[in-house]
């Protein structure tokens, strides 16, 4: 054996050692990072809130400030039933009265964060001196979903009562928030 053979052979073993060590370095133990969706805003639950807004009756307009309550079911992707409850306080230059509903409702999740549906509802109202009559409300709103369990809504329904020959003496909307617990 010739030095030369040995000095190639020394190097060769060395040029190896030295690439398996590069190529073990390559190889880098990750741990793959888990892939999060969001759920989205879930309309089904309880929730309750506020609402303010105007009804409008012909040569009469009321402010109005209330509160509703109610619990929603998702029973087949998309639509939407529901129950709620709304007391209103309703002031204007024709008296101040109150105003108990409640109502049913039908919508349709347009997506995770918007909701259409229709009202209707059965109540009473109250004027200032105790006189109560029979009252029902049909219509509908749209609710947007702005935070995890926060939505804003308007509505727009016919109002009428029970005593009188029109299907609707007058207008209400509202703006509200809702807090879906």
């Amino acid at each position: 054996m010739t030095i030369r053979s040995l000095v190639l052979g020394a190097t060769s073993v060395a040029l190896l050692s030295t690439t398996s060590a590069f190529a073990a370095d390559l190889i880098i133990p990750t741990t793959p990072q888990p892939i999060y969706e969001s759920a989205g805003f879930s309309w089904d639950g309880f929730y309750a809130g506020g609402q303010f807004g105007g009804q409008f009756y012909p040569g009469l307009t009321y402010g109005l400030v209330g509160v509703h309550a109610g619990i929603n079911f998702i029973v087949a992707d998309p639509i939407l039933l529901g129950v709620e409850g709304t007391a209103e306080y309703i002031f204007g230059s024709g008296g101040n009265f109150g105003e108990f509903f409640v109502n049913a409702r039908l919508g349709a999740v347009v997506t995770d964060s918007v909701l259409i549906y229709g009202l209707a509802g059965t109540g009473v109202e109250v004027n200032s001196v105790g006189t109560t009559f029979g009252t029902y409300q049909l219509g509908g709103g749209v609710e947007f979903a702005v935070t995890d369990s926060v939505s804003v809504r308007g509505q727009l329904v016919g109002v009428g009562f029970y005593n009188d020959p029109d299907f609707f003496d007058g207008v209400k909307a509202t703006v509200g928030i809702s807090y879906h617990f």
